[in-house]
């Protein structure tokens, strides 16, 4: 293992402020592995060397000055491509966006870079974050550095592998039903989805507004939630953006777990999980309750609904914003005789397939007469769903569950079939139709090498005590069980 995979927030800033590395020179160390591994990863689609080395710069200079460095300073980070950047090619993973440049950068991305983190580039990942497995990108599926032929998970599978490869001490994902937990989990790194409104959704290109978030990857609970502290928090921009105070993540990740009640729902152990991954999950609940945490027997009896009721809404939504790229004001253009012959050639070939699925999808689930039957239903099942949330957590401080039924499987095993695709999501839409938050940790790997991920559940703005437990389950060796 090279010294680059072992760098983590604290020894960037620690090696900095004694002057063993400058920021250019990591920077520089950064490239140069991106430079040897990304041809075959195929994590990065862009670059901004002359961004990242800029910042490097006026760390270097701080540094020189003798000033006090901010909590990210010099971190080399990876931005998922659905997230705006100013001055740097964001594409969303399409064709229809291969050559737009956004004029500002997302608040997260802001928040990142006051913070003092070296951005290094845009990772790819599912075309405007449709998919569980990153095969949907217009510009190749990314391989996980785990196990090559296999999936890294979807849809900030770039985020994901680029931290797992040591290719960034830490990444920005998005996460609509799964797509920050999922790779992370088929990866083998911590993934963590905030609370719906914990973190500004201003700058990201949205998939479905009322699901979507912006969280961190990174190897280790505590990076996690070092970017956490510095994304958080309220954005005038942003009117879904809540006004709830941040607690030091940080602090209260030493907190002791001894006590805490971890709910157990009975519908997320049901058919269908690999035995390897139910093997792993269930050996870390034990070792959860070795920690002193007491479990509880939950039912979450609308489980069951929660993929249908998650495919309706997220489509339905996907279709009405996605209605905007129609060559006219930006991204690409196929010229026509008509408007109508140039709206249709456009989006004909700018989208790929499972983006023009989803839009049929979600224009049918709108359309005069089926409303009512299937996206209003829908919204009223979300309803019942977060409501078997708020109801557990009246009994429990978290909920423990798998992260996907599935280990990584190989490229090209479940295009064909994307039911089975969709079906990858089972374990994770819950907590997004609900708003809670969440985190993948892993969890050992199965015989075959391939990594496991357990899911821990809050309550809503409860990331404080997901990270908690995450983190004393990091400490107790939970990666390696």
């Amino acid at each position: 293992m090279s010294t680059a995979e072992q760098w983590t927030v604290d020894s960037v800033r620690a090696a900095l402020g004694a002057k063993k590395v400058s920021a250019r020179e990591l920077t520089t160390e950064y490239y140069a592995r991106i430079e040897k591994q990304n041809p075959e990863l195929n994590a990065f689609l862009a670059l901004c060397p002359e961004r990242a080395y800029a910042q490097a710069e006026r760390i270097d200079g701080k540094i020189a000055r003798g000033e006090p460095l901010p909590p990210l300073a010099g971190v080399p980070m990876a931005i998922k491509d659905v997230i705006s950047t100013r001055g740097v090619t964001t594409t969303c993973g399409s064709r229809i966006l291969e050559n737009y440049i956004p004029p500002y950068d997302a608040w997260a991305v802001e928040c990142l870079e006051r913070a003092g983190a070296v951005l290094l580039g845009k990772t790819n990942c599912d075309e405007f974050a449709m998919g569980s497995s990153n095969e949907n990108s217009a510009y190749g599926p990314v391989r996980n550095p785990v196990a090559r032929d296999r999936v890294p998970g979807g849809s900030s599978g770039g985020s994901a592998a680029a931290v797992a490869a040591g290719l960034a001490v830490a990444a920005l994902g998005t996460d609509t039903g799964g797509s920050i937990r999922q790779p992370g989990a088929l990866c083998g790194v911590p993934g963590m989805m905030p609370t719906y409104g914990r973190v500004s959704r201003y700058g990201l290109i949205a998939f479905a507004s009322s699901l979507d978030r912006i969280g961190p990857l990174a190897t280790s609970v505590r990076d996690a939630a070092a970017v956490l502290g510095v994304i958080a928090g309220r954005d005038p921009n942003d009117s879904t953006a809540a006004a709830v105070s941040v607690p030091d993540y940080l602090a209260g990740l030493q907190q002791p777990v001894k006590g805490l009640r971890i709910g157990i729902p009975k519908e997320y152990f049901a058919e269908g999980m690999d035995p390897a991954v139910r093997q792993k999950v269930e050996a870390g609940v034990e070792l959860l309750k070795c920690l002193g945490c007491q479990p509880v027997e939950l039912r979450m009896p609308h489980t069951d609904y929660a993929i249908a009721t998650y495919y309706v809404i997220a489509t339905a939504e996907a279709s009405s914003n996605l209605a905007r790229y129609d060559g006219v004001r930006y991204g690409l253009r196929i010229a026509g005789s008509t408007l109508l012959e140039m709206y249709k050639k456009t989006r004909g070939r700018g989208f790929g397939s499972e983006v023009k699925r989803r839009i049929m999808l979600g224009t049918y689930a709108l359309s005069a007469g089926y409303y009512d039957a299937y996206y209003l239903k829908a919204q009223r099942v979300r309803t019942l769903i977060a409501r078997d949330f708020g109801e557990a957590f009246g009994h429990v401080d978290a909920i423990i569950t798998p992260t996907s039924p599935v280990p990584a499987f190989r490229l090209g095993e479940r295009t064909a079939e994307p039911l089975q695709m969709y079906l990858a999501d089972i374990y994770t839409v819950t907590g997004s139709l609900a708003g809670v938050p969440g985190i993948s940790v892993p969890c050992g790997k199965t015989p075959a090498g391939l990594p496991v991920g357990l899911q821990i559940l809050g309550p809503r703005f409860g990331e404080a005590s997901v990270l908690q437990i995450a983190q004393a389950f990091e400490e107790a060796g939970g990666y390696t069980i």
